[in-house]
């Protein structure tokens, strides 16, 4: 047993990967090492603000939240009341009941035996009294210094090319200009450096993975796809923010409004590698990624 600034956590791994969890938190993975690498995931632990039902902590690393983003709903302090339960290859960590928000969160993570893949299971189970409108809200925090790589869709969207073939959604925050920025067809980089304002983008990506590119190791998480569904801000299933200190990637699940005692699932697969060898990604953008 171990701990992230106090809290205690646990460990899975195997000769590729090794994971940390909370065991009292969240629930929340605050590590992530591949091959013996320093943790690649963020850790923003001073970090907080003031809530009404409480200091919400940042914490880093990956959270699961429920969006749309209400402050009141989705800002809910997850530092005491979890419970972790072992099983063999993995663990399930549930969090308590949320008094601001009405839902129970929980997370399953499966970490495979032999290869760098570990693959996560998120549920927001509603337990007020009535129903709720929601999608759960998987977000991934990393350090500075790397290459968000998110795949754009190309060609028609429809037999004629009369239709829009994509969605891209900013926040006010966000500058069109700004130098991190580097907009493609089919492509767009975000270069996760400090001392800017933050930007935050987000758009509905038909290729179902998104990725981080930082000291010879990619990270690539890729999630379910659902046409035709709804989706929050504006239709996005992918969203990345960056800030001073740290990169986010992040998916979402469609919006359902759940009876109370059900529950919205959103499922994603961690992959890593030391290259950028992947027939995901063409030559020229491997150039570009790596130049960053």
């Amino acid at each position: 047993m171990s701990d992230f600034h106090g809290l205690p956590t646990a460990t899975l791994a195997n000769e590729h990967l090794r994971l940390e969890y909370l065991t009292k938190a969240g629930p929340r993975i605050v590590g992530l090492s591949y091959l013996g690498s320093p943790n690649l995931l963020g850790d923003v632990f001073d970090e907080c603000w003031e809530t009404p039902h409480g200091q919400y902590y940042l914490l880093g690393g990956h959270r699961l939240w429920i969006s749309p983003e209400i402050p009141e709903k989705t800002y809910i302090p997850d530092k005491t009341g979890l419970l972790a339960r072992e099983f063999p290859g993995g663990v399930e960590l549930t969090g308590e009941h949320e008094t601001g928000s009405g839902v129970r969160k929980s997370l399953r993570i499966e970490l495979e035996s032999t290869t760098p893949i570990i693959r996560l299971t998120h549920t927001i189970l509603n337990e007020n009294a009535g129903p709720i409108t929601v999608a759960p809200w998987a977000i991934s925090m990393f350090s500075q210094g790397g290459t968000v790589i998110l795949p754009q869709p190309v060609g028609n969207s429809d037999p004629h090319g009369l239709l829009n073939n994509r969605l891209i959604a900013l926040w006010p925050k966000t500058r069109i200009n700004d130098s991190r920025l580097i907009l493609r067809d089919d492509f767009i980089l975000i270069r996760a450096t400090s001392g800017l304002p933050p930007i935050k983008i987000g758009y509905s990506n038909t290729a179902g993975w998104l990725a981080y590119w930082k000291n010879g190791i990619l990270f690539r998480k890729s999630f379910d796809l659902h046409p035709g569904s709804v989706y929050p801000d504006g239709g996005c299933n992918t969203e990345s923010y960056c800030g001073d200190r740290f990169v986010e990637l992040e998916t979402l699940g469609p919006l359902q409004t759940l009876a109370s005692g059900a529950t919205a699932y959103l499922t994603e697969t961690w992959e890593l590698q030391g290259s950028l060898d992947s027939n995901l990604i063409p030559e020229e953008m491997k150039k570009l990624v790596q130049n960053g």
